[in-house]
């Protein structure tokens, strides 16, 4: 286990975790935008289903295609996750959130260079749908809750099913977003929600997919390691 105050950097899975994350927002708002290039663009059952499924396999493919060289966090919320229980070091782990919000802004800017349409996936709160910030908020910490807690039994337990583990967690993702699509946009990653959010300037309620998947992710890290898999790897 590595010390959570570690000072070590390794580059190469900076870098790995900035390309993953870029694949995976890439994927997701390449979907979004098709969409509405092509007309389609309304929340309805059909956009919930191929958006949704478009964010979790780019999850799937990010988190198989790096797992081997960074563990695949593709967001901040699963870094501070690791961090809290002692799996990545401080310095590391700031350097992967840079890499990973540098990686979903890089995709956001490239898709609205293609595609050229104003509505590049920025998250916001259907305040339709929602009395208030905070059901928004404790929608996003529960389905973050969710997502890490299943990463940690798929990735991190060496007794989890390893091989399995990007099809589990691309599947999660998927799940989340049939269920908050259409009231938060389903974030559960900061850095999905900020790449869009500079690019295209609107950072309302910006705050709520920060402290949202990072304290529900904290959660779902926390009661795996401590009551399913105490002091385990």
């Amino acid at each position: 286990m590595l010390n959570r105050f570690s000072l070590t950097i390794q580059w190469r899975s900076i870098a790995a975790e900035a390309i993953a994350t870029f694949l995976f927002v890439f994927i997701g708002l390449g979907a979004i935008g098709a969409l509405r290039v092509a007309g389609s663009g309304e929340v309805d059952g059909d956009f919930i289903l191929i958006v949704g499924l478009a964010h979790g396999l780019g999850i799937m493919l990010g988190v198989a295609t790096v797992a081997h060289i960074s563990g695949a966090h593709l967001n901040p919320a699963v870094t501070v996750a690791m961090w809290i229980t002692g799996k990545i070091g401080v310095v590391q782990g700031a350097a992967y959130v840079v890499a990973q919000v540098v990686g979903a802004a890089a995709a956001a800017a490239l898709i609205l260079g293609i595609l050229g349409i104003d509505d590049i996936g920025v998250h916001a709160v259907n305040t339709t749908a929602l009395e208030s910030n905070f059901e928004a908020l404790l929608l996003e910490g529960v389905l973050s809750f969710i997502l890490v807690f299943t990463i940690f039994a798929v990735a991190t337990d060496k007794r989890g099913p390893a091989t399995i583990a990007p099809l589990a967690i691309g599947l999660v993702v998927a799940a989340d977003h049939f269920v908050a699509i259409p009231l938060t946009g389903a974030s559960m990653n900061p850095a999905r929600s900020f790449g869009p959010a500079l690019i295209g300037g609107e950072w309302a309620d910006h705050w709520i997919y920060w402290i949202g998947p990072i304290v529900g992710g904290g959660l779902g890290a926390a009661t795996y390691h401590s009551v399913i898999r105490p002091g385990g790897e």
